[in-house]
């Protein structure tokens, strides 16, 4: 067999071997992972709704299964999750009451108004420190649990926190702008009217301030 000859067969089996090494890939390719996803709308609901107060929170959360193995042996599994929120807190408008005076007079009465509540928690949650025991593994449920659980636990956070307080008083001293502004007196519940005069207090204590700071710094 000649040089040439030889050279031309070498050409051939490595055009022959690149092809099946891309028919292989090809292969490979089409059997590697699948994502389909469905997205289902099952309803629409008119709400009114209106949001407060925003806060930003972080947890971490610690989970901790202790099992026993024959009741002796100890067989623990635990996990770390570190969970960031955005919480927002608002009002149901539905759950209002109120009324207008018989007399013609230019007053909104708000008989009943709903407690502050969280409509909406955005989080982001990143295991760590995932450590399953020798017999006691994690399945899906025990992260089903733990997310919960997290999410429980923010909430709560969320509800001992000063944005429930900050919305109350948002949302009365808005209101009380907004019936001034057309004219009209607000009236709420004794426990409410109280705040919301507290807050009035100090809205014009901050007004004849701004002045005179003002004024200073001119000076200056």
């Amino acid at each position: 067999m000649d040089f040439f000859t030889t050279v031309l067969l070498l050409l051939v089996g490595a055009g022959g071997g690149l092809a099946f090494a891309n028919v292989v890939r090809k292969r490979v390719g089409q059997t590697g992972i699948q994502r389909d996803s469905v997205v289902l709308l099952e309803r629409i609901e008119k709400v009114f709704k209106v949001v407060m107060a925003e806060g930003y929170f972080s947890e971490i959360y610690n989970y901790q299964d202790q099992k026993k193995i024959l009741y002796v042996l100890n067989d623990p599994k635990k996990a770390m999750v570190i969970a960031k929120s955005k919480v927002l807190v608002g009002f149901d408008f539905a759950k209002v009451r109120f009324r207008a005076p018989d007399n013609g007079e230019k007053k909104l009465i708000i008989e009943a108004f709903p407690e502050p509540e969280i409509l909406s928690i955005d989080t982001d949650y990143q295991f760590y420190d995932i450590q399953a025991g020798y017999l006691n593994y994690f399945n899906s449920e025990d992260y089903t649990q733990i997310l919960e659980d997290a999410k429980r636990a923010m909430n709560e956070r969320a509800m001992q926190s000063d944005l429930p307080k900050i919305a109350n008083n948002q949302i009365q001293y808005m209101m009380y702008q907004l019936a001034s502004s057309m004219g009209w007196s607000l009236q709420l519940p004794e426990a409410d009217q109280k705040r919301l005069d507290a807050l009035k207090v100090k809205a014009e204590a901050d007004t004849q301030e701004s002045p005179l700071l003002n004024i200073g710094r001119e000076k200056e």
